[in-house]
């Protein structure tokens, strides 16, 4: 069976020319053959387009031959007239002639009834020819279909099953990823809520005690502004704060505590830093008083006045602070400042950066606490520096004071170096004395080995007990037997 189109194609060229084999009366083997392949061959569903274009190619070619053939009939007839006409004119010239006149009429007439007669079969063939054409294409055509149809059935089919079993094995498969997705996904998910509620509790544990701290540190700030609305808590704490920077730098010799400098105003300043006096010995003391402010209202004031921005307020509240500060510096003067039993300038100290760094911003106070009061601000940081100053200073004067002691100490050295020297000497002699004792012992100790050889040897146990000596020589005596 043909599985390609050229056996139908060679049957389609033979069915154009089929009325001639059918007028000579059969049709060509080689038509047959290839009508038989064609008709019998089972079209594929792929080739279906082809084998109707060859179809309609076919009848096309059809039309046009019969087109054709019909264009061709009046021109043969005409021709066939012309002749006619020619041999009748030939014979009306001739009028004797009527019997051969009468037999051409006669022809003619015959031969246009047996043109009209071939005509009329011409398209009688024409028509069966296409009819038969066109039932046999439409027949085919209805069995591939039928086939094509059937063979889509059974592709279906098979597709459907395949798609099933495809479907059946994609959904076993994915249930088992879905299974071993959701137990790792189990498993990752407890293993990190179980770390996330670790965090979690440690993080509130964290915080819980960070609360406990809060607390704590809210209770000590609250005691704290208790304390420091207190004028008289406020003075204590600038005053501790004061004595803790003292102690860390100096030496308790090198301050004091509750200080009277000024014999006149009777006045004790908190504390006082003890300078050497211009005698050098240790009862002339020279003062150098440091007493402690804390303006608090003022400065607080002074902030909240530049947190809500408001510009009067500041300017009201910084004037009142200043005045406050030169209040201050003014009873410093008064009550401690007295040469020669102290400097002539005192220290007042501010127990925060805050307000030191407040009273340097107003331009000019700095000079003018010191010349008019002979007083200096100091904070924590500048107090801190200008003890380290004097600590240093202090470290000289202890220098020149103790240098004196240390050359008189240096020549008594240089003294009983001298006597360590003849000391070393005598000794040098006793040594070399000992030494030649030595040397003789050991002569005298060699020439009784050589009188001894000849005498027999006692073991050790029994020489040391003949000669009575003691059990530490006995017991070593022991250990070299075994040995």
């Amino acid at each position: 069976m043909p599985r390609d189109a050229s056996a139908c194609a060679a049957w389609i060229s033979t069915r154009r020319w089929s009325y001639t084999s059918r007028q000579r009366g059969g049709r060509s083997s080689a038509g047959r053959a290839s009508r038989s392949q064609c008709e019998g061959q089972e079209f594929d569903p792929p080739r279906l387009h082809q084998y109707t274009q060859l179809v309609f190619v076919y009848l096309g070619d059809r039309d046009s031959l019969m087109e054709g053939l019909f264009s061709l009939l009046p021109i043969i007839f005409a021709a066939i007239s012309v002749g006619l006409l020619i041999v009748v004119v030939r014979k009306l010239s001739n009028p004797s002639d009527d019997k051969t006149g009468i037999l051409i009429r006669e022809e003619f007439r015959a031969t246009r009834k047996e043109s009209a007669e071939a005509s009329r079969e011409l398209r009688e063939e024409v028509a069966g020819a296409q009819k038969s054409a066109s039932e046999a294409v439409v027949s085919s055509i209805g069995e591939m279909a039928k086939n094509n149809e059937a063979r889509l059935d059974k592709l279906r089919e098979t597709l459907d099953g395949q798609m099933r079993s495809l479907q059946e094995s994609n959904e076993k498969k994915l249930d088992q990823m879905r299974q071993t997705v959701d137990e790792k996904l189990q498993n990752t998910l407890e293993k990190r809520l179980g770390e996330s509620f670790k965090i979690v509790s440690d993080r509130l544990e964290a915080v819980h005690r960070g609360l406990g701290d809060m607390q704590n540190l809210a209770g000590g700030v609250g005691d704290l502004k208790r304390m420091l609305t207190n004028v008289k808590a406020r003075g204590t704490w600038g005053e501790f704060q004061l004595g803790d920077i003292l102690e860390q730098i100096l030496t308790p010799s090198q301050y004091a505590k509750n200080v009277q400098p000024n014999s006149r105003s009777g006045e004790t300043v908190e504390y006082a830093v003890r300078l050497p006096g211009a005698r050098g010995d240790e009862d002339s003391t020279v003062w150098l008083p440091i007493d402690s402010k804390f303006p608090q209202e003022d400065y607080q004031r002074l902030i909240d006045a530049e947190e809500i921005a408001d510009s009067d307020a500041v300017e009201k509240s910084r004037r009142d602070l200043i005045r406050a500060i030169e209040k201050f510096a003014k009873d410093i003067n008064s009550k401690y400042i007295d040469p020669p039993q102290t400097t002539d300038f005192a220290i007042m100290f501010l127990p925060t950066e805050g307000l030191y760094s407040e009273v340097l911003r107003y331009p000019g106070l700095g000079e003018k606490l010191q010349n008019e009061y002979r007083v200096t601000v100091a904070g924590p940081t500048t107090l801190s520096a200008l003890l380290n100053s004097l600590r240093m200073g202090f470290r000289t004067l202890a220098i020149e004071k103790r240098s004196s002691e240390v050359w008189n100490i240096l020549a008594a050295v240089k003294t009983e170096f001298g006597k360590f020297e003849e000391i070393l000497t005598k000794v040098k002699k006793q040594l070399d004395t000992a030494s030649n004792t030595i040397d003789q012992t050991s002569v005298r100790t060699r020439s009784m080995e050589r009188k001894l050889r000849e005498v027999e040897e006692l073991p050790a146990k029994d020489s040391i007990k003949l000669l009575g000596l003691d059990k530490a020589s006995l017991v070593e005596a022991d250990d070299e037997t075994e040995e």
